[in-house]
């Protein structure tokens, strides 16, 4: 759920004619049936969740990590099987823990025996797997079409591939234009706790398998239906928003860390949906998107909207056509921000499906939200009838909204394949984009200067040739099919083995949108729903180069499909190892665990034996790093740091992936007895507090930090090093809404060779340094956000130039504070290093008392 922090109107509410239901005219119809209902429910709905990185200490299993980092889902053959594709799905054991059931709803070990039965329906239901959850669960994607030939396929598969790859001979294939089956897109589920769009997708499978009136058998007979039936099978079955690593999928497009997260990506990138619906719960009435502002600047938003919005009149009109009502029912009306909201439902960051879904060619893409709140403490407190019927009212609303989405679609499906066409073309062509405005979307109402946000495509992005930053990368856009080639030799400006962005290309939107810096957009609203800056280019640790004019030197440039191999290892003397990357962390753990003695130099990289050469070319193969040639001795011994972490799910992911022994501990767990023995650092960011810790609990906390070291991050680190009195300094709260890229200045060993970016959200800083206190980086002078959304508070403190010059990342001989968040989501990639130095500096300190 992304709910709105205000209500108040922007724009004029249109008096719009609400649609009665559809009738149920023929045996087998698509269209709408009336529920029953009962009761009212009047309770407003409130955030689900906070909009920032989960608070609350992670507890995942290192099995969970391990499945994330391993599991990538293959691309399928989709030009080599014609429709249908069956199989028949072996079952999952009968859970009765499962959290749907207490709804009334499909527990998720109950989904392969209903699509079995659904694809013995007829022929015109597929089902496939379409990968694994974090928690080893499969993703089921089903595909609803009127039966193909395998030639019929292959010639669908080619057409998809000229709309995207030669927009400009698409627009014009006149073949294209009558046999093109437009692509569809459902999402479910993919907030575990938000569960009714699974069951709604499964009733309308079932109608569509069956239904024999004109209408369906044109809809099936021009397009294809996608249906991931549960985005987050984890989070459905333990009634939680996150997946089993305790990640907010709807939080990780721009990221990719997540195997969820990876499969509805691929799912995307092989469907090519013009039409995108992704269903959520819970916001009364229900919300139906476009969304207000801030736009993203890089969509071709005027396609975008203009699609959008016609097809959420239409299912705004289906919902309140169901007949519920507030007073009889405890159902508002449905509500379309865009029309109906000022701010704080946005969609700037393309983190959120459907905003992400856009830059791979979605004309027509929404959230719903439907509207009656059965998570969280409603799935506890209320009793189980009327849980279940708000489920059954929430499935009956998103079943509307897919139905309407369909007539809209069958409807209008050659504006909709020709914007998708467009979309693509101007990027290939390097078109200007087209401003929003009444002229140029007509039938939109309210359309103001606060809806039109533009950029400037630069000509290309150069990435010179790196380590293991660059390559990883590189890899990340070719995974989301952005094009990348490599200079084969040397010209002015183009270095040999840079790799090049060429800015003319069909997914030019989503390119910028991950390689640029983006914006300051402080002054724009008042707050962001989500985050606001997020640029690979200035946080991933590469080198990012945008050309602005100028021909290309398209001679020397060759394709690529995947970024060259860094590993390497020097043939003789001892090795070498930076620590700049999360994959060098990585390595030289590895190392560490297999007992090779290694020793840090004073500019914070490591020294391998070269009697260890064998054991390092294993490693740099494992982790695409490098090993080169010693030139210094290593002073300082490391050995194994196993760490305790009272973290947020994304950080201790971000440490699992540098390879650190990770316990994770929180407030609760000390209470219940923890051996401390079993540690050597305590890292601590989110759910740990020691006043609310027992005697006993609290005498271990401090004997332990009493010869040990603290990492902290944030206010909560802060304020356990205060209690705990180990570093001399005052942390000073930023406001708590602030986020994006930051400008900072390094200045000590554990940042040396660190992006001179950084990521905040509520930012702290560090006044009154006592004795022993070293700066390690501070925010720039003048005004360090970069990109992002930071305003100071109500009464004018917290903000930017209060943080100016400030230190933001601080260290003694006991503890390193961290004001940043360089592990933001298993985001920041080219700050993990800070915090995987801080933990070996204070594990090897206690190494060297103890030694």
């Amino acid at each position: 759920m992304r709910t709105t922090r205000t209500t108040t109107p922007a724009r004029p509410v249109l008096t719009t004619a609400l649609a009665l239901a559809l009738t149920l005219t023929t045996a087998g119809s698509l269209l709408l049936v009336h529920p029953g209902t009962a009761g009212a429910d009047t309770g407003p709905a409130t955030r689900d969740s906070p909009a920032v990185d989960d608070r609350r200490a992670a507890k995942s299993p290192e099995s969970t990590a391990r499945r994330a980092l391993a599991a990538t889902p293959a691309r399928t053959a989709a030009d080599a099987r014609g429709y249908p594709r069956e199989q028949t799905l072996a079952p999952d054991p009968v859970n009765p823990a499962d959290k749907s059931l207490r709804l009334g709803l499909v527990p998720y070990h109950a989904i392969a025996g209903r699509l079995n039965a659904l694809q013995r329906l007829g022929d015109r239901v597929s089902v496939e797997v379409a990968g694994r959850s974090a928690g080893g669960h499969r993703l089921y994607l089903v595909t609803v079409t009127a039966p193909e030939s395998r030639a019929q396929a292959r010639a669908q598969h080619r057409m998809r591939d000229l709309i995207e790859r030669a927009p400009a001979l698409a627009a014009k294939d006149p073949r294209l234009k009558s046999a093109y089956k437009t692509p569809v897109f459902f999402n479910s589920n993919i907030h575990g706790n938000e569960w009714e769009g699974t069951d709604a997708s499964l009733r309308l499978i079932e109608r569509l398998a069956t239904a024999n009136d004109a209408r369906t058998r044109e809809l099936l007979a021009h397009s294809r239906l996608y249906f991931n039936i549960t985005a987050n099978p984890d989070g459905r079955i333990a009634g939680t928003r996150a997946n089993a690593g305790g990640f907010d999928l709807n939080r990780d497009f721009v990221t990719a860390s997540q195997p969820e997260t990876r499969a509805m990506r691929q799912i995307m990138l092989d469907k090519q949906p013009a039409v995108m619906v992704d269903l959520h719960g819970y916001v009364n009435g229900t919300l139906i998107e476009p969304t207000t502002p801030p736009h993203g600047e890089n969509y071709e938003y005027d396609l975008f909207l203009k699609n959008t919005y016609a097809n959420a009149l239409g299912m705004e009109a289906a919902v309140n056509g169901l007949g519920y009502t507030p007073r009889k029912d405890g159902v508002e009306p449905a509500q379309i921000p865009f029309r109906d909201q000022q701010e704080g439902w946005d969609d700037w960051p393309p983190i959120f499906t459907p905003q992400y879904a856009a830059f791979h060619g979605a004309v027509a893409a929404h959230t719903v939200e439907i509207p009656l709140r059965v998570n969280n403490a409603s799935y506890d407190t209320l009793p189980e009838a009327e849980l279940r019927r708000r489920a059954a009212i929430n499935t009956d609303v998103a079943d509307a909204a897919m139905t309407a989405t369909l007539t809209h679609v069958r409807r209008h499906r050659a504006a909709l394949v020709a914007d998708q066409i467009e979309v693509f073309r101007r990027g290939a062509a390097g078109a200007a984009q087209v401003p929003v405005s009444a002229g140029t979307v007509p039938g939109v109402p309210g359309i103001g200067p606060e809806d039109v946000y533009t950029t400037v495509f630069p000509r290309a992005y150069v990435l010179p040739a790196g380590g293991p930053a660059t390559a990883r990368l590189v890899d990340h856009l070719l995974a989301n099919e952005i094009r990348v080639t490599r200079v084969a030799h040397a010209v002015p400006g183009y270095p040999k083995g840079s790799y090049v962005v060429d800015m003319r290309q069909p997914r030019r939107g989503l390119a910028n949108a991950l390689l640029a810096d983006g914006r300051d957009i402080s002054d724009k609203v008042s707050v962001m729903y989500d985050i606001s800056g997020w640029s690979l280019g200035r946080l991933w640790g590469a080198a990012v180069r945008p050309v602005t004019d100028g021909r290309l030197p398209y001679s020397v440039l060759r394709p690529v499909r995947a970024a060259a191999p860094v590993a390497a290892v020097a043939p003789r003397g001892d090795l070498r190892l930076r620590l700049d990357d999360p994959r060098e962390l990585a390595a030289l753990n590895s190392l560490l665990r297999e007992g090779v003695r290694v020793r840090q130099a004073a500019d914070g990289s490591v020294i391998v034996p070269g009697s260890a050469r064998r054991r390092a070319a294993e490693a740099a193969r494992t982790y695409d790093v490098a090993f080169g040639r010693a030139t210094a001795r290593g002073t300082t011994p490391l050995e194994r740091v196993r760490v305790a972490a009272a973290v947020t799910p994304g950080e201790l992911f971000a440490l699992r992936e540098m390879g650190f022994d990770v316990v994770p501990v929180s407030t609760a767990v000390l209470n219940a007895g923890f051996d401390w023995s079993a540690v050597d650092v305590l890292f601590v960011s989110a759910g740990l507090d020691r006043d609310a810790l027992d005697a006993d609990a609290r005498r271990g906390l401090d004997a332990f930090l009493d010869g040990h070291g603290l990492v902290g991050r944030g206010a909560v680190g802060a304020e356990l090093n205060a209690d705990a009195g180990l570093l001399p300094v005052t942390a000073v709260r930023g406001n708590e809404d602030a986020n994006g890229v930051v400008r900072v200045v390094n200045s000590g060993p554990l940042t040396d060779r660190a992006p001179a970016h950084g990521f905040v959200y509520a930012p702290v800083w560090f006044t009154g340094l006592g004795s022993g206190v070293r700066v390690e980086q501070s925010y720039a002078a003048g005004s360090p956000l970069l990109s992002g959304h930071w305003r100071p508070a109500a009464d004018g403190t917290g903000g930017p130039a209060d943080a100016a010059g400030r230190p933001s990342v601080v260290s003694g001989p006991d503890a390193v504070l961290f004001g940043t968040e360089p592990l933001f989501r298993d985001h920041p990639k080219g700050e993990f290093s800070q915090v995987g130095r801080a933990l070996l500096t204070m594990g090897s300190t206690q190494v060297e008392e103890s030694g």
